[in-house]
């Protein structure tokens, strides 16, 4: 990025806000590339498209007084403290059946490697040093806009980490997935000549702007407007626990790109109402998705007849059409 990348900070390490910030950005910010930097304190942020309920060990969450918040971004659960370095690139989407991963996780691993780590892209959206996670990645496209999203592991506890998300056994067992969820690593760990986080911060700033890097900052007005998003949308239970549909079938499976779990209430023969949970790295609300739906029969042809009018590469990730299909229909015996 050689280019001009205007930096933001949120200066806050509330979640709800912070996130509201993020979406404040990418939204309202229509030209530009854009860097943040950004901490959360005690955090579960859980993907656009889980259960959160089943994500998240509801006893420790509670003992522990830690904040459960839901991202517009697909991809799975993670741990936030402050000993986490969030960052954010927002910039024009470009060709979006051409976006990769890499043209935005390629900057963090070098920046990782100028500090001597072995630092590698692995998987679907996780960046390793010696094969330990230390970063996992989303995206979301808006209007010609895409944000690219991760969290650094810099020197995190590892016992909140394991003790806050609950781990689903089927992901150990299942054939079908690729890989199950990495060991995590701590990035200072592997550092050869030790640093503090603040110092990390100051050093991937520069890093990932480059030459460019010019500190901007939101208006009085826009601020306003971000805390209206965190108090109306990130701040409410509605958004980040009550998107559980009754239902009349529930299915999951596992596929290479991502679990998906579909509940759907049926009435009359017809979808009155479809949910579709998972770790599936969607890029797209799923809202159009399942807005579509309604109405239509309760048949795998209809329905692979809907699906068919949408890039469900946007909603699903690497999850097929037939992928979608034979969770939907296939019953176990």
């Amino acid at each position: 990025m050689n280019q001009q990348v205007t930096y933001l900070e949120t200066g806050s390490q509330d979640p709800f806000y912070n996130l509201a910030f993020e979406e404040y950005v990418l939204a309202h910010r229509r030209e530009g590339e854009y860097l943040l930097l950004w901490q959360n304190d005690n955090t579960i942020v859980i993907g656009q498209n889980q259960n959160a309920e089943a994500e998240i060990n509801r006893a420790f969450v509670e003992e522990h007084g830690i904040h459960v918040v839901r991202r517009t971004t697909g991809g799975g659960a993670v741990y936030h403290d402050l000993g986490n370095l969030n960052y954010s690139f927002i910039t024009g989407a470009g060709d979006a059946e051409r976006l990769t991963m890499e043209r935005f996780t390629q900057p963090v691993v070098n920046a990782l490697r100028a500090l001597g780590l072995e630092a590698e892209a692995s998987g679907r959206n996780d960046i390793l040093v010696e094969g330990r996670k230390v970063s996992g990645t989303a995206q979301r496209l808006l209007h010609g806009r895409i944000l690219h999203h991760g969290t650094l592991l810099f020197d995190a506890d590892p016992g909140m980490v394991a003790g806050a998300l609950r781990v689903d056994p089927e992901k150990f067992r299942s054939k079908s997935a690729k890989s199950v969820r990495s060991r995590i690593g701590n990035i200072r760990d592997f550092l050869h000549t030790d640093m503090d986080l603040p110092a990390f911060w100051t050093y991937l700033k520069t890093a990932l702007a480059g030459d460019g890097l010019v500190t901007g900052a939101l208006s009085e007005e826009e601020l306003r407007a971000v805390e209206d998003l965190k108090r109306d949308k990130y701040d409410t239970w509605d958004w980040n626990f009550g998107r559980s549909p009754q239902y009349d079938m529930a299915n999951k499976r596992y596929w290479s790109g991502g679990s998906l779990e579909i509940r759907a209430a049926v009435k009359d023969g017809l979808l009155t109402a479809v949910t579709f949970y998972g770790d599936f790295l969607s890029r797209r609300p799923l809202d159009e998705l399942t807005e579509a739906l309604q109405g239509c029969a309760f048949r795998r042809e209809d329905v692979d007849a809907v699906l068919a009018r949408y890039a469900l590469r946007d909603y699903f990730g690497e999850i097929t059409r037939d992928e979608v299909l034979e969770t939907m229909f296939h019953v176990h015996g």
